[in-house]
């Protein structure tokens, strides 16, 4: 956690040293929520002339925030902005907006920016390690109990080389994970919503319907945005149209796939294995199911029951997707990762570099990176 006394020190730093800095007069103030000391370092150092302060939730913002700057995990409504009447600002640390209530900023003369194009390497090889851990079934093979018997057919592995990779999506993140499949010697066919007809342009790539896609690739990777057109692309229907033993691959949004469907086809064996990035309620990648519904319970009693009554069937539906998350990544033949696709080095110095840019650009009264609202 940042304490006040880091804060002090970070900008005593980025005054160089000056004990007379006034640290109560800055340009804008803006909160950061959802990050770590060093990061605030930096972003101290980066925004010397601007109040910069951080918040550990989001429920911590001051009500004098200018401008908030969050990852995707913090959502950004209505009822947010309502109570922070002096934000102009909503500068979110990633490339995706699906947790900021667009219109609501629109209807409020709130700015949105946000970082393009920053992930698309690391993401992509995030894919493949997915990907090649689920193929090998390196879970499969590391839970084995030392000493048990061991079979070579029950743990026989899928080579990349010669399948069929089905890719929904074909951005900047899709048409990377393309070429590194094409490296591996694999056929790729593409589908996107939003470029229906494709590009036949694009070497080695063979654009096709999505019900082609179901029905011909051995492995899918999804590389959209979560949309109420791509909500629960991976359902029920989809997945009876996949090629038995298919294998998901997810490091786009949780939501894109329906958990129950998923769990389902799992456990008869028409999905052969799933490697996810991301999950609907992603709390489950970091603890236990039971220790965030003891959470839950807690901050229950402690609220207001007559607003909490409110809000049962929004919990009902919340515990349902911890469970169902809880349950799928159960299974052995899942491979999951805490949502870290973005997480290298590289591009992680490229978000915080942008989204400085995007402050500074805001501040002089020309942002840039805005994002259509």
């Amino acid at each position: 956690m940042v304490t006040p006394q880091d804060r002090k020190k970070a900008r005593q730093r980025a005054c160089g040293g000056d004990s007379c800095c006034d640290y109560s007069a800055f340009a804008v103030i803006i909160y950061f929520t959802d990050i770590e000391p060093a990061e605030f370092d930096y972003f101290a150092r980066e925004l010397v002339g601007h109040d910069v302060r951080v918040a550990d939730r989001l429920g911590d913002v001051g009500v004098d925030a200018e401008a908030v700057s969050a990852f995707i995990g913090t959502p950004i409504d209505t009822a947010f902005l309502i109570t922070h009447p002096q934000l102009r600002l909503v500068a979110t640390r990633s490339q995706a907006v699906d947790h900021i209530d667009l219109a609501a900023c629109r209807g409020r003369g709130v700015c949105v920016t946000h970082v393009p194009n920053y992930g698309e390497t690391t993401v992509a090889e995030h894919t493949f390690a997915l990907m090649l851990a689920t193929c090998r079934r390196l879970r499969e093979l590391m839970l084995k109990p030392k000493g048990a018997h061991f079979s070579y057919e029950a743990t026989r592995a899928l080579d990349l080389a010669g399948c069929t990779l089905g890719i929904f999506g074909f951005g900047r993140v899709g048409s990377r994970v393309a070429a590194l499949a094409l490296a591996f010697r694999m056929k790729v066919i593409v589908s996107d919503v939003r470029t229906p007809n494709g590009n036949s342009d694009v070497p080695g790539v063979e654009w096709v319907t999505q019900d082609e896609l179901f029905g011909r690739a051995d492995i899918i990777t999804l590389h959209v945005p979560l949309t109420p057109e791509t909500y629960h692309f991976i359902s029920r229907e989809n997945l009876a149209r996949c090629c038995p033993g298919v294998i998901i691959i997810n490091t786009a949004r949780g939501a894109l796939v329906d958990t129950a469907a998923l769990i389902e086809a799992l456990d008869s064996g028409h999905v052969g294995g799933a490697g996810l990035d991301v999950l609907e309620d992603e709390r489950v990648l970091r603890e236990s199911a039971a220790q965030i519904i003891a959470g839950d319970i807690v901050n229950h009693l402690r609220s207001d029951g007559e607003a909490h009554e409110a809000r049962d069937a929004d919990r009902i539906r919340e515990v349902q997707e911890l469970m169902l998350g809880d349950a799928v990544l159960s299974r052995s033949n899942v491979i999951f990762t805490p949502h870290v696709a973005f997480n290298s080095i590289q591009a992680v110095q490229r978000l915080r570099a942008v989204t400085v840019e995007n402050i500074r650009a805001f501040a002089a009264g020309a942002p840039g990176n805005m994002v259509g609202i």
